[in-house]
């Protein structure tokens, strides 16, 4: 199927003429002007999504409304720059883009991008200016951070206002990090003077390749959120990510309103062994080993601020934190780390015996496998060693291992687990029913393959319980949703996240004709300056080509997978999931396969339900996640931050005094010695969704008995 695809791709052909007189990129400010490599690749893209992907989009008005609309989000998606003139100006091309870029005409794009750049670099520089300004931290006035949700601004000076209100908060910030009759004005205006500076500098570095990024991606998320282009320097860090190591801390970053934000937290990694950062939390400074001094990164360059937080195994880096879900007045926290060089073998499929004291005083033994990915040595399989590592075999190694060890049950840990191999899903399945049909997957032809567990006989046939949640995507959600409709085993947890999707990863240059590349090197235009030595030529696709479906015929897209033992959580899929990405494709239906439906859990899951519930009644640990989940969405919705220093010091003690009762309520319910005033915060490592998962399969394995 995918070569049939690949074939395709290569036929497309280029043209030359644009729909109409570019938008001139010479007068005034910022010109960034697109290369004519940029051109190629951006008509070879359209392309590409239009005849050859899963959902075919032609260019059209309503999708360049779409693009149009991504692109002024990705530039200021706060509104903090752009001015309702600005708006008005190049409203006239939000109907064009995707029907110009087809043409190869980049022009309107860039133009947006060179208007909201000089639009920055003023900010930047009127905020510089205000530094030395004599500000009154007696007055009440409010700040607000993202103005998402406001009106663009009106005038030059209802937009500089905002920015003498942003120094006035950066100040205060410093200023009440200073100890108590202290006066350190003079170092805070300096921080402050560096930062500002560092960032008109950084501005001025950009260049046409991060432009064309920015936009491309304005133009493939309109499209499908996983269909992405990624310029050569992109696709080598992409590459890199996906490859056996990678050395820094083990997190995957993304710039959100100008921090650098945790959108991943690799298995194995230094952050995934500390457990002291979580997805959404926020880097605003960065300080190499124990005494070295913070560097400021708020507002930097992504591969800048990376490239200070990355570094050798076996050095420390400290990171200042705000954490998810707090405004950017909230106090920092420190995170310690020590880099290390993450192997994928780390990754691997770990196991823990967990005992559960029963109803009858009898000690249950439950085996839980943690599956961080679904991982294959690719290149291993493909040379025939014996030898070659994949979840599979090492599953079935762990499960081996558990039946001497006599357990009674056995649960698969899928929390946060984003897939991975397709293969690897079903083989895995097939360790836990006989051979059947697993998952079937649509190509872009609708032509439907069922893809079997070809295995007879199974490993592990004794009570089996999995749990998601809603960060499990893709090959975590095949897997759950097989053991589901067979009826093997019992789901535990929350909604799964609803990647229904096939991806391949393809390089541009098997889609750049010929006659093209020679048209490129003969204008000079097919090396750049900026890409890295070994990374792919014209950049790279992760183009969507196939659709997924349970073997009941329903489609895990959107949807995801319902658990059948519920547990509350603050990450709900309208916001966090695949139902959040308004291009996401929909949920649908297609005829079911035959398949044996091993048994009807429904009784028994209804029954494990409302024993769990019955618990949960008197459980003074599901009171505190419910109360968590609670300040987690109350502080999701950013308010206006007192400019006011008693009022802002205030709500701060506030804040810190409730961080303090929530963390001495969690240490007590663990019988941990509490957190006293002038003690560094302590570590507590609290898992109450896989404790009460044991407990759930301890009734389980009752309820088998009986």
């Amino acid at each position: 199927m995918f070569r049939n695809l690949i074939i395709g791709l290569a036929l497309i052909s280029v043209v030359a003429c644009g729909s109409k007189p570019r938008v001139q990129l010479e007068e005034g400010g910022i010109k960034i002007k697109p290369t004519l490599q940029h051109e190629v690749i951006a008509k070879e893209v359209v392309g590409i999504l239009e005849n050859f992907s899963y959902k075919k989009v032609a260019p059209s008005d309503s999708l360049s409304n779409i693009v149009f609309n991504n692109l002024i989000k990705m530039v200021d998606q706060g509104k903090n720059y752009l001015l309702q003139s600005d708006i008005d100006d190049i409203n006239k091309y939000k109907s064009n883009i995707s029907q110009d870029m087809k043409n190869g005409d980049l022009s309107a794009p860039f133009y947006i991008f060179n208007i909201y750049s000089q639009r920055y670099l003023d900010a930047m520089e009127y905020a510089l200016t205000q530094v030395d300004v004599a500000h009154d931290f007696n007055k009440d006035e409010n700040y607000t951070n993202n103005r998402e949700k406001l009106n663009w601004f009106k005038s030059e000076n209802e937009l500089k206002d905002q920015w003498r209100k942003r120094v006035k908060l950066d100040l205060l910030n410093l200023k009440m990090t200073t100890a108590e009759g202290k006066n350190e004005d003079d170092k805070h205006k300096e921080t402050l003077r560096k930062r500002y500076n560092n960032l008109i500098s950084q501005a001025k570095k950009t260049n046409a390749n991060d432009a064309f990024q920015l936009i491309m991606t304005s133009f493939t998320d309109a499209i499908d959120p996983h269909t992405t282009y990624y310029n050569p320097s992109f696709a080598q860090a992409f590459n890199e990510g996906m490859s056996n190591t990678l050395e820094g801390i083990g997190a995957r970053l993304q710039m959100e309103n100008e921090m650098v934000t945790i959108k991943e937290i690799i298995a194995g990694g230094p952050a995934f062994k500390e457990k002291t950062l979580k997805m959404d939390d926020r880097i605003i400074a960065v300080a190499q080993g124990n005494d070295g001094e913070f560097e400021d990164i708020v507002g930097w360059r992504l591969d800048a601020a990376v490239a200070k937080i990355k570094g050798s195994k076996g050095t420390i880096v400290r990171l200042k934190i705000l954490p998810a879900g707090q405004d950017i007045s909230a106090q920092p926290t420190i995170v310690k780390l020590t880099r290390e060089k993450i192997v994928l073998e780390e990754e691997s499929a770990k196991k823990v015996i967990k005992t559960v004291k029963g109803d009858d005083g009898k000690d249950y033994r439950i085996g839980v496998i943690n599956l961080p990915k679904f991982y294959i040595d690719f290149e291993g399989y493909r040379k025939g060693d014996p030898n070659y590592k994949s979840t599979t075999r090492d599953v079935r190694l762990i499960l081996d291992s558990l039946s001497k060890e006599n357990v009674d049950a056995v649960v698969l840990d899928l929390r946060n687990n984003g897939g991975g191999s397709l293969q690897e899903a079903i083989e895995l399945t097939g360790l836990f029913i006989d051979k059947g049909p697993v998952v079937q997957v649509r190509s872009t032809n609708n032509r439907v393959e069922v893809e079997q567990d070809k295995d007879a006989g199974a490993i592990w046939t004794g009570p089996f319980g999995v749990i998601i949640n809603g960060f499990s995507a893709s090959a975590s959600e095949i897997f759950a949703g097989a053991i589901q409709d067979y009826g093997r085993g019992v789901i535990l947890g929350s909604k799964s996240y609803g990647k229904g999707t096939v991806q391949s990863a393809v390089q541009m240059s098997r889609f750049i004709s010929p006659t093209n590349k020679l048209l490129l090197k003969a204008a000079g235009a097919d090396k750049d300056a900026d890409t890295p030595t070994g990374a792919p030529e014209f950049g790279q696709i992760n183009v969507t080509i196939g659709k997924f479906y349970r073997v009941t015929g329903s489609s895990t897209q959107h949807k995801g997978v319902d658990a059948d033992i519920t547990f509350p959580t603050q990450y709900v899929s309208e916001k966090f999931g695949e139902s959040s990405e308004p291009a996401a494709l929909p949920w649908d239906q297609i005829k079911g396969t035959a398949f044996n439906k091993i048994a009807d859990l429904k009784t028994t899951t209804k029954q494990l339900q409302d024993i769990h519930m019955k618990r949960m009644d008197k459980s003074p640990e599901y009171k505190f996640l419910l109360e968590d989940i609670e300040e987690f969405k109350k502080s999701d919705s950013i308010a206006q931050i007192s400019l006011n220093q008693d009022k802002l010091k205030k709500e701060r003690d506030i804040n810190k005094a409730k961080n303090r009762a929530r963390i001495n309520k969690l240490l007590e319910l663990n019988n941990m010695p509490l957190w006293k005033e002038g003690q560094p915060q302590p570590k507590v490592e609290f898992d109450f969704i896989l404790d009460e998962s044991m407990k759930v399969m301890k009734d389980y394995v009752q309820l088998v008995k009986k």
